[in-house]
Order: structure tokens, then sequence, then C-alpha cells
């Protein structure tokens, strides 16, 4: 898999590889928007979807969060999970500003494994220590089911490719 994605077409190296499909999808904490800490363990409930970016403060990062936001309502058995270096602060005042109530936003801003583990961390370039545009899908069963690395941060997720690999 990838171990390079472009931001605004200059190449930025990232840590490790990227998940790849089929993965047992690794354990991880994060921070929530009340500095309480969301673990991942290996199952879930339900599905999870990982929409990581960057930064909640850009346009595009803001806008995904946004349509994630209004596809999430819509899908059931499926848990929208935002994530950045953001801190969490930022995050609430985003999702208040906006209305955002479907999504759960997590920060990674204590810099745990995370990042490097699903290959999603830039170790250089102009955005060095943030985090990628990906978006990961994790089954019930702790397996990634579908993952995609956007190559250009600048743009926006494959949407449609997320939902339907919900289908």
């Amino acid at each position: 898999m990838a171990n390079k994605v472009n931001f605004k077409g200059t190449p930025c190296k990232l840590a490790g590889e990227f998940i790849a499909k089929g993965a047992k999808a690794p354990s991880f904490k994060l921070v929530k928007k009340d500095l309480g800490e969301f673990s991942f363990e290996g199952k879930s409930d339900v599905r999870l979807l990982l929409n990581i970016f960057p930064s909640i403060d850009t346009g595009v990062c803001a806008a995904s969060v946004r349509k994630f936001n209004e596809l999430a309502a819509k899908m059931p058995n499926v848990k929208v999970l935002c994530i950045s270096k953001d801190l969490p602060f930022a995050q609430g005042r985003f999702c208040a500003a906006e209305g955002i109530e479907n999504v759960e936003t997590l920060s990674d801003f204590r810099e745990s494994s995370f990042a490097k583990d699903y290959g999603v961390l830039i170790e250089d370039g102009a955005l060095k220590g943030l985090l990628a545009r990906a978006i990961v899908i994790i089954s019930k069963e702790g397996e990634v089911s579908y993952c995609a690395l956007n190559s250009e941060i600048t743009k926006e997720p494959d949407y449609d490719a997320a939902l339907n690999a919900l289908k």
C-alpha cells in the first residue's frame, strides 16, 4: 500500500504503511470532545467508519465532517468517527456551530499509536505531524472491510465508494 500522499501536488511521506483491506484493525485510544477516552479494542457492536483528516479547521476537512454527519443519519448499524489531531475543544466548537450530531469527533493530539498503526501520520512537509486524509471501515468483528487513502490531501474523500462498501 501507499506510504506517501500529496499536499497541493507536493509529496509527503507517511510513517509506516497504510492499513490494508482484510487486516485486523489495530486497537486504539483517542480523546473525545469531553476529554474522556474512546477505546476500540478490536470488536464493536456496530461497524465503524473512520473519517481521518488533517484538521477540522480547513474547508475540505470540515466538508467531510458535514457530509458524513448527513450520511450517518441514514446508515443503520454504523458509527462514524471523525479523527484528526485537532484539540477536542476545536472539534466541539465546530460541531456546536455546525449542528453536527450524527458523528463522533476524536482527537489524536496525545499522540497515541493510532496514526502510525493505521499508516496515516504525515512525516514531512507543510503538514508534518498531522493525519493524512483516509477512510477506513471496520467490521463488527474488527476486520478492515474498506480502506481508501486520498493521494491528494486537498481533495474530498470518495463518499460514494465508502457508502457502497457499507451496503
